[in-house]
């Protein structure tokens, strides 16, 4: 089961992205107003949970994650915070490396995730 699939129980939309275009985002906006990164959906509308679920999708583009099973994402404003575990400090480290090049990513944390 993907990431997004056991995080939010969404299967991957047909135009999902990572990394929206920001000028397609305020594009696809209603009201006009610019949405932050942070809040950028899967598919460039307005997602409370956007960022959170832009980085499940990112790891479920990565097939070494698929085994992972004890692993969550959520976020705080801009933060990415990962929590549960991971089987070794490499896999971490990728993980990490993978969320923070996400689009309206400014952080992530890991105080919450043991090694092993």
């Amino acid at each position: 089961m993907g990431w997004l699939k056991r995080l939010f129980g969404l299967e991957k939309p047909e135009d999902a992205q990572v990394n929206p275009d920001p000028t397609a985002v305020s594009q696809n906006n209603d009201t006009g107003e610019e949405i932050p990164l942070e809040r950028v959906g899967l598919n460039g509308e307005y997602d409370q949970s956007g960022l959170a679920k832009r980085v499940a999708l990112a790891f479920d583009e990565n097939p070494e994650f698929d085994d992972i099973n004890n692993l969550w994402v959520a976020q705080t404003g801009s933060t990415v915070v990962l929590k549960g575990e991971v089987p070794s400090q490499e896999i971490l480290d990728q993980l990490v490396n993978i969320a923070s090049g996400v689009s309206g990513a400014t952080d992530v944390t890991t105080d919450e995730v043991s090694v092993g």
